[in-house]
């Protein structure tokens, strides 16, 4: 049987890498049970995972040990994406295998300006290969990175070739009309749309979309959550402005290791900072200063401390 649809709020999970840059198995297990703690689901090894700074092998590596920890499978949305059929279909065999709810799949983004039969033979082919009744399929589309857009033509004929496997869109491309397009031309034949951030959250739910999957989900997963349970209250409106501002004030610094840092800083535990290149960690005075604008918000990361004393015994 297949995992039954996901909603909600999602996070793109941080990576924790060790100083020699391997992943650190004990800090993700924890911080991908923390978010669930907080009610957000995980769309582990997604942009903010730098899961394309990660091998095939390490990410299925991953995947079996936070599923062996009894990390919940039916929330979770792992990023199986390459530029590689080959890898692409490996990886989304293995997560389905898993039991996952579904996966995340980023078109081949190497070759740009490509055309649309290129970019369906690529996606049908990685369904047949995986050949499981269980998968199902979210489209990443995030063009700002990628530069390589996923079409309202091609939305259509994957649906039509393949209405079981394709379940759904992220769209990245922080551009609500767009966002709200798809949603209008497929949500009614079962195409869940996901924001790529919380900023048009409420906007979304009203609009029939399936909710959000975003990077400051990682160090605000509660409050998003909540604004999700609470979009059609007045509660809810105000909650969406607080973490719009949350959200203002981390889009002024580089997200991966920003948000690393904010764990470091809220946990209190500094090994959470390291990127692997060619990122960098977010310096000192940057630092401060983001957890000084954030401070001043009231904002909290609630818990976290607790859950990564827990992994360090």
């Amino acid at each position: 049987m297949a995992a039954a649809r996901i909603k909600g709020v999602l996070s793109p999970v941080v990576t924790p890498f060790k100083r020699d840059l391997s992943p650190d198995v004990g800090r993700f297990i924890a911080h991908c049970k923390w978010l669930l703690s907080q009610d957000c689901g995980l769309a582990v090894f997604g942009t903010n995972s730098e899961a394309n700074s990660m091998s095939a092998k390490e990410r299925m590596g991953l995947l079996e040990a936070i599923v062996s920890a009894g990390v919940p499978t039916d929330r979770m949305m792992p990023g199986t994406g390459a530029c590689s059929i080959n890898e692409a279909a490996e990886v989304s065999a293995h997560a389905t295998k898993l039991g996952v709810g579904g996966v995340l799949m980023l078109p081949p983004f190497y070759y740009k300006g490509v055309p649309e039969e290129g970019l369906f033979r690529f996606f049908s082919e990685v369904v047949q290969r995986v050949g499981d009744d269980r998968l199902r399929v979210y489209l990443y589309h995030i063009p700002p990175v990628s530069a390589v857009p996923i079409t309202h033509k091609l939305v259509e004929r994957l649906m039509k070739a393949y209405p079981k496997q394709i379940a759904g869109m992220k769209d990245s491309a922080d551009d609500w009309a767009h966002t709200k397009s798809m949603i209008d031309a497929f949500a009614k034949d079962g195409f869940d749309v996901f924001s790529g951030n919380e900023k048009p959250l409420i906007d979304n739910i009203k609009s029939g979309g399936a909710g959000c999957i975003s990077a400051t989900a990682n160090i605000n997963p509660g409050k998003i959550a909540e604004t999700y349970k609470k979009y059609a209250t007045p509660e809810g409106e105000k909650l969406q402005g607080w973490i719009n501002e949350v959200r203002g004030v981390m889009q002024g610094y580089v997200m991966i290791p920003a948000l690393k840092y904010c764990v470091a800083h809220y946990g209190d535990d500094a090994a959470w900072t390291p990127v692997r290149p060619p990122l960098i960690e977010t310096d000192e005075k940057a630092g401060k200063d983001m957890i000084a604008k954030l401070d001043k918000l009231g904002f909290t990361m609630p818990g976290l401390k607790q859950a990564i004393a827990v992994a360090a015994e």
